[in-house]
């Protein structure tokens, strides 16, 4: 008799594998983050991927449509010139499982504009993302405001008798923490650059 395997979906009710993988496959799937039973779910996560792309018309349009194409949603997309001014570097966020994000690494490395594709996501890398918050703030509050702000480091770039404009710059986590706090007071405005990322060390580096 073949045996069977049962695994929990995200809600911990278990769920039984449609019939006729072999344990090379149960095992393949799994390890993809694909989804072993008709009602299960797949387990998605998000990925940092790095595109360095020729500086053409057309260009980042080409890429942005393969992502939309396969249904997913750019949470973040980052471009800017790279150290070759004919070359554009793309920094790209986007969520979904192993295999999927593989198939579609595969198509940007296919793209006639693509020079170089890298999926940072489990290296060692550096990310940082550049964010405005403008805050509503009477001239009285803001000694006790920007003693807060100093704890993240943030800057002020613009005040108004009825204003403040902060730039904090970091991890995203550091940027979402900053977002958090500035929540309990009068937030107004926000702007977030997105993410640039790249890998910590040099190939040749050990």
């Amino acid at each position: 008799m073949k045996a069977t395997s049962t695994t929990e979906t995200q809600t911990g009710a278990p769920t039984v594998p449609a019939p006729g993988f072999t344990p090379q496959q149960l095992f393949r799937k799994q390890a993809a983050g694909e989804a072993l039973s008709p009602n299960g779910e797949d387990n998605v996560h998000r990925h940092v991927l790095t595109v360095l792309i020729d500086n053409t018309i057309g260009a980042l349009n080409r890429v942005a449509n393969l992502f939309s194409q396969r249904g997913f949603n750019l949470e973040s997309v980052t471009v800017g010139e790279a150290k070759d001014p004919a070359h554009r570097r793309l920094t790209l966020v986007t969520t979904g499982n192993d295999r999927i994000i593989a198939q579609v690494l595969r198509q940007l490395s296919g793209l006639i504009d693509t020079i170089e594709v890298d999926d940072l996501t489990d290296e060692d890398h550096v990310e940082r993302e550049l964010c405005l918050v403008k805050v509503r703030c009477a001239a009285a509050d803001r000694a006790a405001l920007l003693a807060i702000v100093e704890v993240f480091r943030a800057n002020v770039v613009n005040i108004t008798p009825d204003s403040l404009t902060f730039e904090v710059t970091g991890p995203t986590a550091k940027v979402n923490a900053f977002i958090g706090v500035m929540k309990d007071y009068d937030l107004r405005e926000v702007a977030r650059s997105g993410r640039v990322a790249m890998r910590r060390r040099l190939a040749f580096e050990h």
